[in-house]
Parts: structure tokens; sequence; C-alpha cells
């Protein structure tokens, strides 16, 4: 058995792994699956990139001495974004953002990346996952799915304490000071407040997203093009 826990660099995850130390768990390798959203741009806050490539694994591998794997896609966002469609009214027409009825980047740029990885070791897996003690509904799903394991939930550990642990190891992202959590930047399920940070802090990020627009068939969100959330943002600027 090969045990494994896969990382996203936030808070819980990085909580999970200092916690499988303190209590000798078995770990094997740490797994980060990075989402691209072009061959060189991170899917990741340039400030979350950077303290993930940085400063997080080299911790991880000088300090703990731990083995970190990234694994990726062999597509990235903005490739899937302009495929032409095969099927439908819109055959030919770029696929454009993902819906909430077909989420097309959960499946392309993170869970094929993850099976593919899985299915290319030789030995079964389990699987370590950053889900604390106070999050019932994710915990509830992860006891159907086998040789997957929550060490944050085995030792009571909530939320606000792996924040808390995480400060105390310095592997804390810079990310948590404007935002609740991580994601990617050109997540269409984002909050308004951190779209809107987007806006302000990263204009070349939103220049993409922008240009995208003007590309694709349907708005970046369910309610609103990305054309409908700068006039908004503007608007609310020329308020203050």
């Amino acid at each position: 058995m090969k045990y494994i826990a896969s990382c996203s660099f936030g808070k819980d995850s990085l909580a999970m792994i200092l916690t499988i130390i303190e209590h000798s768990l078995p770990l094997d390798e740490v797994v980060y699956c990075e989402v691209m959203y072009d061959n060189t741009t991170s899917g990741e806050y340039p400030e979350h990139a950077e303290f993930i490539h940085n400063k997080a694994i080299p911790i991880l591998e000088l300090v703990y001495g731990l083995k970190v794997s990234v694994v990726r896609a062999d597509t990235n966002y903005k490739e899937q974004f302009y495929r032409p469609r095969t099927k439908g009214e819109r055959i030919g027409q770029a696929t454009g953002f993902p819906t909430l009825w077909s989420p097309w980047c959960n499946g392309y740029l993170k869970r094929k990346p993850m099976q593919d990885y899985r299915a290319s070791q030789s030995e079964p897996l389990h699987e370590y996952v950053g889900i604390a003690a106070d999050e019932p509904k994710r915990l509830e799903r992860l006891l159907k799915k086998p040789d997957v394991s929550a060490p944050l939930a085995d030792y009571n550990i909530t939320e606000t304490k792996a924040l808390e642990m995480c400060q105390a190891a310095y592997l804390l992202s810079p990310i948590y000071s404007t935002h609740k959590r991580n994601g990617c930047w050109f997540c269409h399920n984002a909050r308004l407040c951190e779209m809107k940070q987007l806006y302000i802090e990263h204009p070349e990020l939103w220049a993409h997203l922008a240009e995208m627009q003007s590309a694709a068939w349907n708005s970046f969100t369910k309610r609103n093009s990305i054309f409908d959330l700068e006039e908004r943002f503007k608007k609310e600027e020329a308020q203050q």
C-alpha cells in the first residue's frame, strides 16, 4: 500500500500534512494537481502560486524530507475554452466557459490528471485528504470512498485550528489575507468579492477573461458576463 496526501497548499491540506507528521502516520508522497490557464500561466492566484513553488514545496522537501510531486493535465483552461464544439446547435464554436450543468474544468483539469496519476501507480493507494472536523457534509461524502481518510477529522481539528497550525509552521499562504479560500483565479463559482479583487489586483488576468468573454457564446457566470461584472465594479469604485 502506498500512502499519498492530496494537497492544494491551502490551510486544510497543509495542516493535514502537519498532522500526519505529528502523529507519525505513513506517508510516501505529497501530490499536488496544478491547474494551468495556458502552457505557462498557473490557474492559481500569482501570490498563491509563488507561495507553493518558492516556499511551501521547499519546506516540505528540505525541512520535513517529504517527496512532493506536481501533476498537471495534458491540456489547459484556455485550450479547452477555445476547443470547437462537435455536438449540438453550436458546432464549430468555441466550447466557452464552464457551466453549472457542464463544469468541464473539473473533469479535464482536476479529475483526469489525478486519475492518470493513480492509474500509473504499481501498488494500491491510500489517499489522505484535507477535510476538517467541522465539515460534516464533505466528511459524509468521504465515508463512501474506500481507501481515503481525513486526518484532520480523525484528530478533531477544525478549519480554524488548521489555519492556526499553518501560521505556527510558517506555512500559511498569503492568499488568506484577502480570500477565505484558495481556488483558480478564473473560477466561475468564485464569490463576487473575489472576482472584484481579481479585477482590481490582477488586471492582466482579468484582461484574459475579457478577451475570452468576447469569444464565448455564454456568460462567465450564470447571471453575468465579464463585461457586466466590470461595469458593476467601475460603478462601485466611482461611488467610493
